[in-house]
């Protein structure tokens, strides 16, 4: 129904804002996450927007050099954080990770983080283990805290020793302070070339709270917990077994539901910190509020994925690939995603070829279940494909549409009330560029 609604309107607005209308509506009204209360956008909005936070970040020659570059980053709670995280399914993984699922699993709180770009600190054996609570341990005596009070990041090269003397001198350099969340931000970049903020304001119980993040990564994601690396913070107070047990499924539906390029990190982390300086009453499961909670954490890693996205290396476009009408949730997560890692849709997409025989064939390898003669294909809100039959369209002003910033295939299969979103971006000719000579 809601493309067939676009479809007769879509000569009277804008395809973005039709479709940003539609995929706000869909992102918080599926999968069972209710509509809890208005969520409003802090502009500028960075991970110390939240109360009780402080950043900072510097250059230490971790990365080469460039004008304004930064490659070491801390941030710390005023208090005490309820913690969970989402780790790569990666078999292969960074040491950091090892040490954070050690630090989370403990089930101790959390009071903030450090985190380097350059070199990921994998495969280089022992060595990254020890290196990595040393990095932890340098951190936690430069913030006043115990080293299981810090979560550890790394991310970059592949197969590099971290160099501890740097690590120790960026710690000791790093001035924080409640407006650093971008300095942060800055530090985490690799291929990136602009960060990833946002941050939303979401009343809970009759007290406003800040949820805020910040994410990096530009290639080498794919859905397997596909951020790279995104870190949380919110001045809410939140039970930390309800945090913990809803991130997965938030993760699911945001991160997880994004691919660059197809390829899955050893380093990938989500960790979401929540230090209560709102005041607000302490939010469980069984909270009337928790929905309120849960929907705006949701907006926030949408916000987050979207940007990823946008900024994926090389890319020029952002894929938003909606369907609906699947069997169940995990169907629509199947087509939507195959729609955008596929190369061949990538492809269409950087040349602005509305060649939907792409979507036809994503959609047919999918495993998703589907019958031809009940599908419904759109692009940017124009009707291509109706009970599994063409429909004549415009070419010209299709490939227009497509020339934009955002593509959105739109696809109801016609069989049930399944729904998802997932994104992406085209590939380019220089992703190889970046790529085929990335350490060199």
């Amino acid at each position: 129904m809601v493309y067939s609604v676009l479809a007769q309107a879509q000569r009277k607005y804008s395809f973005k804002h039709l479709f940003d209308t539609i995929i706000r509506i869909n992102i918080c009204n599926k999968e069972g996450i209710p509509m809890a209360g208005p969520i409003t956008h802090v502009d500028g909005g960075t991970i110390t927007t939240a109360r009780g936070f402080q950043a900072g970040a510097t250059y230490v020659g971790i990365k080469t050099f460039s004008e304004d570059k930064m490659d070491m980053g801390l941030l710390i709670s005023d208090t005490s954080c309820s913690v969970a995280g989402v780790f790569t399914k990666s078999s292969l993984v960074s040491p950091s990770v090892t040490v954070n699922r050690e630090t989370i699993a403990a089930g101790g709180s959390v009071r903030g983080l450090v985190v380097n770009s350059g070199i990921a600190n994998a495969g280089v054996g022992e060595q990254g283990y020890i290196d990595a609570k040393e990095m932890a341990s340098i951190a936690a005596d430069g913030l006043g805290v115990k080293p299981d009070e810090v979560l550890v990041f790394s991310t970059g090269v592949i197969g590099v020793e971290l160099p501890m003397t740097l690590i120790k001198k960026g710690v000791d350099e790093i001035k924080l302070s409640d407006d650093g969340g971008n300095f942060l931000a800055r530090s985490m970049m690799t291929t990136d070339t602009r960060t990833k903020e946002t941050g939303v304001i979401v009343n809970l119980g009759g007290t406003d709270v800040n949820i805020c993040g910040v994410a990096k990564g530009s290639g080498m994601i794919h859905p397997n917990m596909a951020t790279m690396l995104c870190f949380v913070a919110t001045d809410a107070a939140v039970d930390q077994d309800f945090l913990r047990s809803a991130l997965p499924d938030i993760a699911d539906s945001t991160l997880n539901m994004l691919d660059i390029d197809g390829d899955t990190s050893t380093n990938d982390s989500l960790v979401v910190l929540a230090n209560g300086a709102a005041g607000n009453t302490p939010i469980d499961a069984g909270s009337d509020d928790a929905a309120a909670f849960v929907e705006a954490l949701t907006e926030v890693l949408i916000q987050l994925t979207r940007q990823l996205a946008q900024d994926g290396e090389g890319a020029s476009r952002l894929i938003v690939a909606e369907v609906q009408g699947a069997k169940n949730l995990a169907d629509a997560r199947l087509a939507a995603k195959t729609i955008t890692s596929s190369l061949l849709v990538k492809s269409a997409v950087y040349g602005s070829d509305p060649n939907w025989g792409r979507l036809i064939m994503a959609l047919g390898k999918s495993g998703a279940e589907m019958v031809e003669s009940k599908i419904d294909l759109y692009i940017n809100g124009v009707c291509i494909m109706e009970a599994g039959k063409p429909v004549p369209f415009h070419r010209d002003a299709v490939v227009a549409l497509m020339r934009g910033d955002e593509v959105t295939f739109g696809v109801n299969l016609n069989i049930s009330d399944g729904r998802a979103t997932s994104w992406g971006c085209d590939l380019t000719e220089e992703y190889v560029v970046i790529n085929s000579a990335y350490t060199t």
